[in-house]
This record gives structure tokens, C-alpha cells and sequence, in this order.
């Protein structure tokens, strides 16, 4: 039953060589190494805004890490790596509720390893979580990192520009996975981030046109070629 949810849930594709499975909670799963991918968790966003005068509901966190606990029990990973905006800032750590700490605490000991990748927002993770911390890793032909880098970078897996795509006569705009085969950008897993259309010159100049999508959908991922995504 669970292998049946977990195949309806993911869609298989091809990245440098490497098979990957983007889940429909936005994490990516690679089978060959047993290890869960997520971007720009933002942990601790809604706190922040509301210390700035941005009132917004103060429980962010606690549905990003729901929905992170589901997919961990769905998929079963040996490995978890967090591609960087774990935490949407450095106070982050101060202000996160003791039952959340406790929460994610538990996420990072139930894995075999927890792989922390440094980002812009917080380029040194707290240690009290546990887990390693990393500037970027390979996994086989995998490079994984927070920022995509300028130029050619096969095989490079990261996070960031939270990508998201609206089909052509279709809804509203939503996030995706954004792709050309050759490298792949994750989108943004925290509750309260938003999304950037993949049509935006900023994720343009990373594949040098517009990328392929796997939108999210409900219960399912997508894959939309790059000519039915609207501007």
C-alpha cells in the first residue's frame, strides 16, 4: 500500500544521468542513494515578519515540518540533505516555538544522516538540531548547492529562485520543479515562500531559456514542457 502511494505521489525523471523523483510535497527523492532533497525550508519566516510589523499567522514552521515528516515516512530515506534557507534568517533559532525545536529535532535523529547545505539566509545553521553542515556535495553525478552557479553545471541539483509555473489557459500559477535534464531547480518547501515564474529572466539565465516543469499538483506531480508554461 505504501509503495503504491508513493509511486501515485512522484514522478520519475532524469537528471544528468541520474534517476530522481520529484514528490508532490516539493521534496526530491534519489532511489540510488536513498536520499530526500528539500529547498528553502524558511523555517521561522512568519515569526520574522511579524517581528518587522508583517502580521502573519505564526505556524510556518510547524506545517513545513508536517508536511517534511510525511514525506520522510512516505519515502523512507537513509539521508535527508536540506539545500540551503533552512532557517529564513539567523535569529531564527531564538524565536522557533520549544515544541517545533523538539519536532525537528526528532526529524534530524530519525534518518542516518542529515545533511545541512549552506544558504544565503543562513549560511551557518544552528548546531542544537544536529545534522552536518556543508558548503555543497556530490551525489553520483549530483552536485548539490543552494545557489545555481553561473554558466555550465552538469548535474547541478539546487534551490533559491523558488521556481513555479502556470499552464497556458489554466489556473494559477504554482510551484514546480524546473528542469532541462542537465541540471534542476527545487522548489521552495516552506510554507509561507513564494514562487518565481520559470519564464523570469532570472531562472531563464540558469538553463538559457525556459526550463521544462513538474508542477505540483494536489496529489500529484506534473511534467509540463516549457511551450504550455505562460508567461
Amino acid at each position: 500500500m505504501a509503495e503504491a502511494a508513493r509511486k501515485a505521489e512522484t514522478f520519475e525523471c532524469v537528471v544528468n544521468g541520474e534517476r530522481v523523483m520529484p514528490h508532490v510535497s516539493g521534496a526530491l527523492f534519489v532511489p540510488a542513494f536513498a536520499a530526500l532533497l528539500v529547498a528553502d525550508l524558511h523555517l521561522e519566516k512568519g515569526s520574522a515578519y511579524a517581528a518587522s510589523g508583517q502580521l502573519l499567522p505564526p505556524y510556518d514552521t510547524r506545517k513545513t515540518l508536517k508536511r517534511l515528516a510525511a514525506a520522510i515516512t512516505l519515502l523512507k530515506p537513509e539521508t535527508v540533505i536540506a539545500l540551503g534557507d533552512s532557517f529564513h534568517d539567523l535569529g531564527a533559532d531564538d524565536r522557533i516555538h520549544d515544541a517545533d525545536a523538539k519536532r525537528l529535532k526528532e526529524l534530524v535523529g530519525s534518518v542516518g544522516e542529515w545533511v545541512w547545505i549552506e544558504g544565503n539566509h543562513d549560511p551557518v545553521p544552528p548546531a542544537r538540531f544536529g545534522g552536518v553542515t556543508r558548503p555543497e556535495m556530490r551525489l553520483g553525478g549530483l552536485v548539490l548547492r543552494h545557489e545555481p552557479v553561473s554558466g555550465r553545471a552538469d548535474g547541478e541539483i539546487c534551490g533559491h529562485l523558488h521556481p513555479a509555473a502556470k499552464v497556458l489557459g489554466r489556473g494559477r500559477r504554482l510551484r514546480c520543479f524546473a528542469t532541462d535534464g542537465v541540471r534542476m531547480i527545487l522548489p521552495a518547501f516552506g510554507a509561507y515562500a513564494g514562487g518565481l515564474s520559470v519564464r523570469d529572466e532570472a531562472i531563464r539565465a540558469v538553463f538559457g531559456r525556459c526550463p521544462d516543469a513538474w508542477v505540483l499538483g494536489r496529489d500529484a506531480v506534473y511534467p509540463i514542457p516549457a511551450k504550455r508554461i505562460a508567461g
